[in-house]
């Protein structure tokens, strides 16, 4: 029988989705459209009800679903080409464009919720931020929890030198917090759900407490520059989407856990937490963004600087109508 700490590992495994080596044997194709998806949120919703299939068929193109478990790995086939499309939180595409990679931001989510958070197991002592100085704290490298670890610590006066980071995919972190081997766990919906209905589960803070929230969109480069018709009619029917999503909170709660696996009173959780809209980059959405990435180049933690404007996509605009004879 499996006990409540193998049970937690084994639900947030199970949440986490298919393996990150999906995207290896795909290659370009076509007459289609490749997302990369992730088990939550507005894509999820989306090929649940193939929107984006009924909004691309009067183009001839059809729609390939890949799943992943977490942003890095899904910008990095976007990156390949393997994916032409897909939707990460705010750290993945500044790692990736830090790594030269291809794709540009396509649209935004902004303040997309209070997804994600800092949780702390049973027993645990800690009472603040502060007390996390000489703490093991487990994230996923290059993804939003790793900035909200970030901003959290600078929130409370410390370096990121005052803690020990555990670099460890969703997955191998919900083993590790059930297991007693980390002081606490930053993680995202709906790993988070899951994780804060365990017994003595604690919330140490939410992002909203820490640092605005923002999602984004992304294309890779050559998609976007070659078929801006095909990712403009995909955005629309994503727009679509998010709007009964607003409206819909129960039936997306429902949908959700029936693809997931995970429990409905969870998904209800995380589906209130998030804030279901897409726009296009604003300046404000790229500023914050800007500040992020700026953040990780002055700890050492990305490379080389990176400039957000430089891969933010601009719709063509549609051709004016030729002149008729008078």
């Amino acid at each position: 029988m499996l006990d409540r700490r193998r049970l937690l590992a084994a639900s947030l495994a199970a949440a986490a989705g298919t393996a990150l080596g999906t995207h290896a044997s795909l290659a370009a194709e076509p007459g289609l459209l490749r997302i990369g998806y992730q088990k939550n949120g507005i894509l999820a919703v989306a090929r649940e009800q193939a929107a984006i299939e009924a909004a691309l068929k009067g183009q001839g193109v059809g729609v390939r679903w890949v799943e992943f478990s977490f942003g890095p790995p899904l910008l990095e086939a976007l990156s390949l080409g393997a994916v032409d499309f897909g939707q990460t939180g705010d750290a993945p595409p500044i790692f990736a464009q830090a790594a030269n990679a291809n794709l540009v931001y396509a649209a935004a989510q902004p303040r997309g919720g209070s997804g994600s958070a800092i949780l702390l197991p049973k027993g645990s002592n800690i009472a603040t931020l502060a007390d996390l100085k000489g703490k093991r704290v487990a994230f996923a490298k290059g993804s939003s929890a790793h900035n909200l670890t970030v901003a959290a610590l600078e929130k409370a006066g410390l370096s990121y030198r005052d803690i020990t980071p555990v670099l460890l995919a969703p997955a191998d972190g919900a083993a590790a917090f059930a297991g007693g081997t980390v002081d606490a766990w930053t993680v995202w919906d709906p790993y988070f759900a899951i994780a804060e209905a365990g017994e003595g589960v604690r919330i140490l803070a939410q992002a909203p407490d820490i640092t605005p929230t923002n999602n984004f969109f992304l294309a890779n480069t050559g998609f976007a520059e070659e078929r801006p018709q095909v990712l403009k009619a995909a955005l629309a029917a994503l727009g679509e989407v998010a709007l009964w999503c607003e409206a819909n909170r129960p039936s997306v709660a429902a949908s959700l856990s029936k693809v997931t696996g995970v429990p409905v009173t969870a998904t209800r959780r995380a589906v209130d937490r998030i804030r279901f809209v897409i726009a296009p980059m604003e300046a404000d959405v790229a500023a914050e963004q800007q500040r992020i990435a700026d953040r990780f180049h002055r700890l050492g933690v990305i490379p080389r600087p990176v400039r957000i404007a430089d891969i933010v996509w601009s719709p063509p605009e549609a051709p004016a109508p030729s002149p008729k004879n008078g």
